[in-house]
């Protein structure tokens, strides 16, 4: 393996976008490294991807907790190769009631969705404007730009997390590095979801539901602009969800 290769980091490697943002990755031919809390759950498909001789790892990394992340990127750049891509996919999209909402989940949640992308994304900041390039792409969701009844932690973490890539974006632009916020406005089509939502079939059946592979190529065409028209937000909803 060569130490100059490429890779892309997917912090927040969940079952469902996550995952098939690092297939996407790989595809284009990146090593892909994922990122979770319990990193042996990606066990079946770093054995997927390096049978079809795709490069790709995982580790177990609380993105909340500092010495973690900042110990994750400095594996990756000694041992695997040159960070390109960093992808914050965290989420923390758990519906409460503002009167049950005490301080404990309240902080939990805003450390999972907005203060664990400050971490992820500085720490990618660090090397990128060394290198004077990269892509910085963070996770979204209605909630960035709309508060719903029952959802106050996480979107204000969330509004958190789209300022903050707005900063980032204006300050590190100048350095030849691409910050971006893709806002998912819609169900996605994972396992929580078939499982739950009431009109999954219908959904399905109407292309009413995103898919996450199709979301995942929005990723990469995000990493892959050219300067000259670089994106920073990219709004994205199956045809059937209202503005």
């Amino acid at each position: 393996m060569k130490k100059k290769s490429k890779v892309a980091l997917i912090v927040g490697a969940g079952d469902g976008i996550g995952t098939a943002i690092m297939r996407k990755f790989a595809d284009e031919g990146l090593i892909v490294c994922g990122a979770r809390r319990n990193g042996g759950e990606l066990k079946p498909l770093l054995e997927e991807l390096n049978s079809e001789k795709l490069i790709a790892h995982g580790f177990s990394c609380d993105a909340r907790k500092e010495d973690a992340v900042t110990e994750l990127f400095s594996q990756i750049e000694k041992e695997i190769g040159v960070i390109e891509v960093v992808v914050f996919n965290v989420g923390a999209n758990v519906p409460m009631k503002l009167l049950e909402t005490d301080t404990r989940k309240f902080y939990k949640i805003w450390e999972m969705a907005c203060f664990a992308g400050f971490l992820t994304g500085r720490e990618a900041a660090r090397y990128m404007t060394k290198r004077q390039r990269g892509t910085i792409l963070f996770s979204g969701a209605t909630a960035s730009i709309r508060g719903s009844a029952g959802f106050a932690a996480f979107s204000s973490a969330k509004h958190g997390l789209r300022a903050l890539a707005q900063s980032m974006a204006r300050e590190l632009g100048p350095q030849n590095i691409h910050v971006a916020h893709v806002i998912i406005d819609g169900a996605v089509d994972t396992h929580w979801i078939r499982e739950n939502h009431p009109n999954y079939e219908t959904l399905k059946t109407d292309q009413g539901i995103i898919k996450p592979e199709d979301l995942a190529d929005n990723y990469v065409a995000l990493y892959k602009q050219s300067r000259t028209t670089w994106t920073f937000e990219l709004d994205i909803r199956p045809w059937i969800e209202k503005f």
